[in-house]
């Protein structure tokens, strides 16, 4: 599978201070995003440990209506949902690169 890449244009005066602004700003936001996900997949440990399955089989039991929906179980819904949000968004920054 290919894949085309994307571009992003933006137009200033001022290269020479512009470039190193965006390399620190996407790798600051790189640091936050795997703090983020440090913390997502901690919280997901703690929801795999308490319940002694793993995120993917729950996901699988819960899709296939063998445990209920709860308030616990939504929440580690939405933990598993934000791990791959924030997976694809490090990936992508990962991936960016500014040319000349």
């Amino acid at each position: 599978m290919s894949t085309q890449m994307e571009k992003v244009v933006i137009v200033t005066n001022d290269k020479a201070s512009l470039k190193p602004l965006l390399e620190s700003a996407i790798e600051n936001e790189k640091k936050a995003i795997k703090s983020d996900l440090e913390r997502t997949r901690a919280k997901l440990a703690e929801f795999e440990k308490r319940h002694g399955m793993v995120s993917a089989e729950f996901e699988r039991r819960l899709n296939a209506r063998e445990i209920q929906e709860s308030f616990e179980f939504t929440d580690w819904r939405m933990e598993i949902g934000m791990l791959a949000l924030l997976e694809k968004k490090y990936a992508a920054l990962q991936e960016a690169r500014i040319v000349n």
